[in-house]
């Protein structure tokens, strides 16, 4: 594992298909592509590993509307898989700060809504409490932080398909720099999971 040399660590999470999309070209909050695999054991323990360490959920506008609309509701659900309602009891309460230009106050318990850039965000909160900051699928957010070279941790699960277009994760002109691999995982349907720490 990569040391930090200080503050907490910017862990940033998301899906992508094997051709590099977090999203198909018609619907991009579609993301029915999705489902088949995560709901497979490792996308769950995947995404537990992530949460387990965290003390902030980072989101931006619209998955944060997605996530706290679902996710709640999975609490105390017949059936449900206990990963799932753990990490929905984390989600509901950890501290979460919402990036967005357009709500006003925060409609979720444990909320922050904040319009600034997202590196300015996370370089207070790496310099104040503990516990990971976890960004939650929230492309326009890590796309962001990766640009200015804040990913600490990055954390992907990717899906054996093709979409054929849509928005890309890694846009060109990122930062060079060097990744280490720390976990690997391959599940159900082909599913990968894989985390990367930053060298620094």
């Amino acid at each position: 594992m990569t040391e930090q040399t200080a503050g907490r660590r910017i862990v940033t999470n998301m899906a992508l298909s094997l051709d590099g999309r977090y999203a198909g070209p018609d619907s991009p909050e579609d993301m029915g592509w999705v489902m088949p695999y995560a709901h497979t054991d490792v996308a769950r323990d995947h995404l537990t590993s992530l949460w387990e360490p965290a003390t902030t959920a980072l989101l931006g506008r619209v998955n944060a509307e997605g996530f706290l609309g679902f996710w709640p509701t999975v609490i105390g659900m017949e059936g449900v898989d206990p990963r799932d309602e753990a990490f929905a009891k984390w989600l509901v309460g950890t501290e979460k700060v919402v990036l967005s230009s357009t709500l006003g106050d925060a409609p979720w318990e444990r909320s922050t809504v904040v319009d600034r850039p997202a590196a300015e965000v996370v370089a207070d909160l790496k310099a104040t409490g503990d516990g990971d900051v976890l960004v939650l699928s929230s492309a326009s957010v890590i796309k962001a932080l990766l640009a200015a070279d804040e990913v600490d941790r990055l954390a992907l699960t990717v899906f054996p398909v093709f979409l054929g277009g849509g928005p890309r994760l890694f846009d060109d002109g990122l930062p060079t720099g060097r990744w280490t691999l720390v976990s690997q995982a391959v599940g159900e349907h082909g599913t990968l999971a894989l985390v990367y720490d930053r060298v620094r």
